[in-house]
């Protein structure tokens, strides 16, 4: 599967966010910060990566049905959906 530069640009910036938030969830547990804070902020963290990896799947679910004869097939891209889930 190639993805798509022009749609992978969101999935990029979401992932530099996402380890931002990584970076600040580690010097909230290295500065003893409350634990309910670093909870919520490991959270955002995790959906954020959860959507990147979902936007991924879906931009190769497309590619797929846009040119069957890809060399991903439908019991790989559902195989990797599910990694995720």
């Amino acid at each position: 599967m190639d993805l798509n530069p022009d749609d992978m640009t969101p999935v990029v910036n979401r992932l530099k966010r996402a380890q931002g938030q990584l970076a600040a969830v580690t010097r909230m547990i290295e500065e003893g910060k409350d634990c309910k804070a670093v909870v919520t902020q490991l959270s955002a963290v995790s959906k954020a990566l959860d959507r990147a990896g979902f936007a991924i799947i879906a931009s190769g679910m497309e590619q797929c049905m846009a040119s069957p004869e890809k060399d991903l097939d439908r019991k790989e891209l559902e195989k990797l959906f599910l990694t995720l889930a």
